[in-house]
Order: C-alpha cells, then structure tokens, then sequence
C-alpha cells in the first residue's frame, strides 16, 4: 500500500484516514484517483486533490463499515469496494456489525490491490451466475463457513476476532492467519474460475504445476483433516494446507503472491525497497518474477527480523522452495498476460 498525503497541508496519512489530524480537512479515498483528497465547500474544488462537496460524499457505509471512499452524489451511495458486498449481519447484531467493519477495511485493501494489479474486478450486477460477490456473517449466531463458490465470496466475521482466529491458527497449525489472508486466498479461487478454466492452454499448465483441479473434493477434505499434510510437504508447498486439493493449493499460491507484492509496495514507498517493487513502476519481460522474488527475500528477512527484536513471531514464517516458486511464477506470467494492453484475451468475459 503506497504512502499517503493530505492535499491541503502535506501531512503524512493512512489509507483508512477521513481526517486530516494536522489541518482538519475532510477527506474521502478514490480509488480512480488512487489518492485521500480533500472534499471542500469552498471555491478551492477546482485544486488538484480537492472535489466539491456539491459532488462527492462519502460511501454510505461510512458509519457501519468505517468506509472512508468516495461516491459521487446521487450515484445510491455505496463505493465500488461496498457494493461487492450482498449480505452482513442486521442492524440489530451489534458485535457482528463491529465485526464487520474490520472486514469491510481488509476487503477495501484486497479490493485495492486487486486494482493496483489491474485484475478484472467483475460485479455480480454484470454477471448474475458468476459475479463476484461476499456474504460476510459471523458464525456466532449461525452456521457460517469460509469459502467461495461461482463467485460468491463467504468470510466468517469471527475471524476478526483475535482470541478465535489466534485459538483457530493454534489447532489447524498455521503459522499465519488474519482476514486479509481469507480474502486473499478465497479471492484465489475466483480468479481460478474467471482466467484459468476458460483458457485450455492455461489448464493444461495448471495440471501440470497444482494437479488436477477436477479431483474429489470432499475426498480430499476427508483425507487432509485424517491423516494430515503428507511428509516432506515443504519442498512442493507454502502451507500444509495447500496439500489438501490442487484447488486449495493454487489459492494458497495465489494468495502468497498478493501477499508479497503488496508488502513489496509498502516496502518500496517507505523507502526500504527499490522503486521498481511498486506496483505504478513494475519490473517487465521474462525476468520480471525472478526480480520481484529477489526484492523480496531480503525485505522479508529484514521484517522478520523486526519483528523478532520487538517479541513478536516472523511474519511471514514462510518458506518459498523451488517448486512453489515455479507455481508462483505461473500466476504472475497469468496476471501479466490477462491485463496487457493486447492481452490474450479479454479477462472480464473469460
């Protein structure tokens, strides 16, 4: 996530800011713009960072979502990352709505970098059968379990819950779990669906690589939660439960890859990084991957290491072995050729 800065006075702000906390100017996130800019009644709407008042207000999920975008008046009020969502918990569910929120700003930044990476971003009021979407319930009050299914995104709002998630990473031994690693493996499975399965080319390489994405499921399920990840799983995979089915191991994949171009990103503004990690100044040609990967493996180390000198676990305890790095390399030649210029192919009717 690049840096962020009031229009008005400079000062240095967050991607979640409505605020300015030096000048008092009233800010509001466009994601066209890719920028916080200042909304203002007076005649300064004409400055660069600035629009009208007259014309903009703030998502109507500014309340119950803490939502800090843009609309533009009488557009129905709800902002691009907002309108993907199609079910929450009632008004009446204050701790779910509390829940809720904290989703909503993990699912705002998957939605960003999804957009920093030029990833088709295909709505369900453009396609009705298999649109992306998200149902974000909790489970505390009913049967709610993660997942995707054609296009339709599940996340268990108990998740933003820190003793659940962390209890729940203690008993499925993950060395990492939070919200925006849900939204970004489930999000993995729909852009399987949206750029893989429709292209026989692609297929074919993405048996070769994960296996086939077509094997028995539940099977699959029963004998990882049995009998566990197979041993010597490191060397082939990211997680342990990677292992589980060709699918869960290309969302997994998929999900590293956003995982590390987006800290790429942060790195690369704040300055410890070089300028070629950012996503408006990408690495190109066949030796792009190798780059990235090699950015990388020492800004990982580093943040590892800070994170050690203050107490804390690695994070990101990962191990990137060749095979998966073959894997990763896959996703990245497929997210580079679907949003070319001249692409293969249009991605949003793949």
């Amino acid at each position: 996530m690049r840096d962020f800065h009031c229009p008005n006075c400079g000062q240095r702000l967050t991607f979640e800011n409505s605020t300015c906390l030096v000048c008092g100017s009233a800010l509001g996130f466009s994601l066209a713009q890719m920028a916080l800019l200042v909304i203002t009644t007076g005649d300064d709407a004409d400055h660069a960072g600035f629009v009208s008042a007259s014309e903009y207000e703030l998502c109507a999920n500014r309340y119950v979502a803490e939502c800090n975008w843009l609309v533009p008046i009488m557009s129905g009020g709800l902002c691009e990352s907002c309108q993907l969502t199609i079910e929450r918990p009632n008004d009446a569910d204050k701790e779910g709505l509390a829940e809720f929120a904290s989703a909503e700003a993990a699912k705002r930044r998957l939605v960003v970098e999804l957009r920093e990476l030029k990833l088709p971003i295909v709505g369900r009021q453009q396609d009705p059968d298999y649109g992306l979407a998200f149902r974000l319930l909790s489970s505390a009050h009913e049967k709610v379990m993660t997942g995707h299914e054609n296009g339709v995104i599940t996340i268990d709002l108990a998740e933003g819950d820190d003793v659940h998630r962390e209890q729940l990473r203690v008993e499925m031994d993950e060395p990492y779990r939070t919200l925006l690693g849900h939204f970004r493996h489930e999000i993995g499975h729909y852009y399987y669906y949206r750029l893989i399965a429709p292209s026989s080319e692609y297929v074919a390489r993405f048996n070769e690589l994960f296996g086939d994405a077509n094997a028995d499921y539940q099977e699959a399920l029963d004998r990882h939660y049995s009998e566990g990840a197979p041993e010597g799983w490191e060397k082939t995979f990211v997680s342990s439960y990677a292992t589980m089915h060709p699918a869960e191991d290309w969302a997994e994949t998929f999900a590293h890859y956003l995982h590390i171009r987006d800290t790429l990103d942060t790195a690369a503004w704040s300055g410890f990084a070089p300028a070629t990690a950012t996503f408006d100044r990408p690495v190109l040609g066949p030796s792009a991957f190798a780059t990235i990967i090699d950015m990388w493996l020492p800004v990982s180390w580093s943040l590892n290491m800070v994170n050690r000198s203050m107490g804390h676990d690695d994070l990101y305890p990962f191990v990137l072995p060749v095979a998966v790095l073959e894997k990763m390399k896959f996703i990245h030649g497929v997210v580079d050729e679907v949003t070319a210029p001249s692409g293969k192919r249009d991605p949003v009717r793949a």
